[in-house]
């Protein structure tokens, strides 16, 4: 990761780059630094004068030198600046001969006044120096070179960068009036955004004071959105852009807007989001497997939408389904892009997919199946073999009540249901179709949905993603014990700058979540998918165990033990329990962190499976603790014993954010 040194602070900073706020000026910013360990932030620009030198001598205070405190002013000093009165901030001057206290404006006006100039279209002074490689020109974006910077503003832009911008001009968005050029952001009567397409204005902007309309310098120069749009999929007449800050209701969608719609002069189609007036036609979803168009308005009904499962007005338009008449979508859900792969399919014919998954050999009443390479003839319920036997899709035992496939020449067999598992398929988990493949492509792989190696089996997969069977099982809204009042819904992926915490096991990870907005309720794949009845392999029990949602530590004073790893257990957290003997087992000591495990399967990297069932479980050579999963992983090179697959990997050391352990400890 990358880091920086700051001068006068001792640890180093981490580089940030999405908004906070910055610890000098106190003002936002898109980027900067980050101390993990002080928790404070600092703007690129601020940092850029303390990467030289620790201490300064000031015109203001000869004879001794000033040092930069980053904690503030010590306690026993007056916290105000002995230049200028204000509070200083947590960045702050210090003689520590005089007690003299000064802020970071006063120190920096100061070490730079030789340099100032004084230009007309600027209200301060400015400096002319080189940016260096912290400084970067609010206009072109790169560092170097020389160019004008105001402190109090935090402006800054090259000198030739500059000279490319007219003082005032004439905009086709704002025609009635010429905009002029500020270089020290919005006035306070104004908002601090585009009027046009509602992003954030820093320093550099055009503006009308009559109008109180603002423009920033890529809606001016760069990407100046068309004054009328013709030839639209969502409506047939053209369409005439209103660059004004207005409250509306969008037509197109029915959510709020505030600014710059397109609206229709002809008819009653009146105030559309910029957005929402290149809606495509008509496209295919990852939440339905038929193709859904663009309806206005959606018409009379009690519409849910199919992504969010919130109520669609149905007076505004709306995507829907042809062949599934109660099926709808919002605009908004439907074009995300988690959901929609980006094509337009209005005029483009359907194509016949062959999604069946094998052909029936009529002369010998056998299948050829897609993902074997040998004919397979069908079993009838009540002749399965031994128990030992899995299933090749799923690696689940085939029952006695099965019906299922069998190959007489290599002893694979699929249960019916896996075997008319369809070649091609349509998933929420993918804005993009899926194709099927069998265990001998995809065994060894993470699944990108809940994150967990799997050994064998098969999985479906678009190309750059791998979904195992169990989360490929799920559709949504989902419906979980653990949440009986809402249906849970697919969420995306987890938010990196603010994850969610599952509930079931407390970690905030980057996978897959369903959840419950309203509840504040969020599980990961992972959990959503776990067994709620399991037999142990361990043979601690004989009778099956039963999932257990955790329980309020106020609700009970007992402490409860893993009957495995022989740790305590925390009830907040999910866990197996047995109702008849009431022992209580870790979920990662029931299951481990491998999904379709069979003793002597090839978990990839070298792995090789053992039961963990013998009376004497061996030392994890990684955590040095006994192994408490189902399986033990044997690597073939040298013989050594891992409890799971993220001791492993912490063993190779190759520790990914995509292999996250079950629990704080590996083993618990």
């Amino acid at each position: 990761m990358f880091t920086v040194a700051l001068s006068g602070h001792e640890h180093r900073l981490h580089n940030r780059p999405y908004a906070t706020k910055c610890e000098v000026c106190y003002g936002s910013y898109r980027g900067g630094y980050y101390c993990r360990i002080c928790k404070f932030t600092i703007h690129k620009v601020c940092a850029f004068v303390f990467t030289t030198q620790e201490t300064f001598e000031n015109p203001s205070h000869v004879g001794h030198h000033l040092k930069l405190l980053t904690k503030g002013a010590p306690d026993h000093t007056d916290p105000k600046c002995h230049i200028c009165g204000k509070n200083t901030k947590r960045f702050v001057y210090h003689c520590f001969t005089c007690n003299l206290n000064m802020d970071v404006d006063c120190m920096v006006d100061a070490m730079l006044s030789e340099t100032q100039v004084v230009l007309p279209w600027h209200s301060h002074p400015l400096f002319v120096l080189d940016f260096g490689d912290n400084m970067r020109c609010q206009v072109c974006g790169r560092s170097g070179e020389y160019g004008y910077f105001c402190l109090p503003c935090r402006l800054m832009i090259h000198t030739k960068c500059f000279s490319k911008f007219m003082l005032e001009i004439t905009h086709p968005s704002h025609a009635r009036h010429p905009l002029k050029l500020l270089t020290n952001g919005a006035p306070g009567y104004t908002d601090k955004e585009c009027h046009i397409c509602g992003e954030d204005i820093e320093n550099l902007l055009y503006h009308c004071d009559m109008c109180k309309f603002n423009l920033d310098l890529n809606c001016a120069v760069k990407k100046t959105p068309p004054v009328s749009l013709s030839n639209l999929k969502i409506h047939h007449h053209t369409l005439t852009l209103m660059p004004r800050m207005i409250s509306f209701i969008c037509d197109a969608c029915g959510t709020k807007g505030d600014r710059a719609p397109y609206v229709c002069l002809e008819c009653d189609f009146m105030m559309v989001h910029q957005k929402c007036a290149r809606l495509p036609r008509v496209i295919h979803v990852s939440h339905h497997d038929h193709r859904v168009s663009y309806t206005y308005p959606l018409g009379p009904g009690e519409w849910r939408c199919g992504v969010c499962w919130e109520e669609i007005d149905w007076s505004y338009g709306a995507y829907s389904c042809s062949i599934c008449p109660s099926y709808a979508l919002h605009p908004k859900c439907a074009t995300r892009r988690d959901v929609w792969d980006g094509k337009e399919l209005d005029g483009v014919p359907e194509e016949d997919e062959d999604i069946e998954p094998f052909k029936v050999n009529i002369d010998d009443n056998t299948i050829t199946h897609f993902a074997h390479e040998h004919n397979m003839s069908v079993e009838k319920e009540g002749v399965a073999p031994e128990e030992s036997i899995l299933c090749g899709a799923c690696v689940r035992p085939i029952g006695d009540d099965d019906m299922f496939y069998n190959c007489s020449e290599c002893s694979f067999l699929l249960h019916e249901t896996c075997a008319n598992l369809p070649k091609k398929k349509r998933h929420f988990l993918s804005p993009t179709p899926l194709s099927l493949l069998n265990e001998k492509y995809m065994a060894g792989k993470e699944c990108d949905a809940c994150l967990q190696r799997c050994c064998q089996g098969f999985m479906y997969t678009n190309g750059s993603q791998n979904f195992d069977l169990l989360c490929i099982s799920l559709t949504v809204p989902f419906n979980h014990g653990s949440h009986p009042d809402h249906p849970l819904i697919y969420l995306g992926r987890n938010n990196i700058a603010q994850p969610k915490a599952c509930q079931s096991c407390g970690i905030r990870g980057k996978g897959v979540i369903l959840g419950c907005i309203k509840c504040d309720f969020f599980l990961d794949l992972r959990c959503a998918t776990l067994p709620l009845t399991v037999t142990t392999l361990h043979r601690y029990d004989d009778h099956s165990l039963t999932l257990c949602y955790g329980e309020k530590a106020s609700d009970n004073n007992y402490t409860y033990w893993c009957d495995i790893c022989e740790r305590q257990t925390n009830p907040e957290t999910w866990f197996y329990t047995c109702k008849d003997c009431g022992v209580t087992l870790h979920v990662f000591c029931v299951l481990g962190d491998l999904k379709y495990a069979k003793p002597g399967g090839d978990a990839g990297d070298g792995i090789e499976l053992l039961p963990n069932n013998t009376s004497s479980r061996p030392l994890c050579s990684t955590c040095r603790r006994r192994c408490p999963a189902p399986f033990i992983l044997q690597r073939y090179y040298d013989n050594v014993f891992q409890c799971s697959f993220h001791c492993f990997l912490k063993s190779i050391s190759i520790i990914r954010s995509i292999c996250p352990p079950w629990a704080p400890e590996p083993n618990t």
